[in-house]
């Protein structure tokens, strides 16, 4: 890969990134299953596990509904493209606050996803996905 397809690979995955944080914020659920492959597996750790686009959408479309405001904040996205073009890692950072529809309480969480991606004919989507809590603090 020339260095400008390496580039190119990394902006097409942060945008796959920033699409699955807005997704969530705007309750966009299309946007959101955009992000995956079919049979994506995705480890949120104490949240819970999913295998399979349908089942993390079905799952963040539930736990969203009764929310107010969610703030989804990604940093520090270092990307790594694997030689061959067509897989990738990647590891950001997540500052998020979820807010009761009040918006004067909720939850604020950090933490940082690891993700691994491919190349498909309808872009970069993430087919394996860790997410690792760091800090997890009640809004009052």
């Amino acid at each position: 890969m020339t260095p400008e397809d390496v580039r190119e690979a990394q902006h097409d995955i942060a945008e796959v990134l920033v699409a699955y944080a807005t997704g969530i914020d705007r309750r966009d659920w299309q946007r959101f299953r955009s992000c995956f492959t079919a049979d994506v597996i995705a480890d949120y750790g104490d949240v819970g596990s999913w295998q399979g686009v349908d089942a993390i959408t079905d799952f963040m479309t539930q736990v969203h509904a009764g929310m107010g405001h969610t703030l989804h904040r990604l940093s520090n996205i270092a990307i790594e493209v694997a030689d061959d073009g067509a897989t990738a890692f990647a590891r950001s950072y997540v500052d998020n606050e979820n807010l009761v529809p009040d918006g004067a309480t909720g939850i604020h969480t950090t933490g940082f996803y690891d993700d691994e991606l491919v190349k498909t004919v309808a872009g970069w989507k993430i087919s394996q996905r860790r997410f690792t809590l760091v800090r997890s603090a009640r809004i009052n």
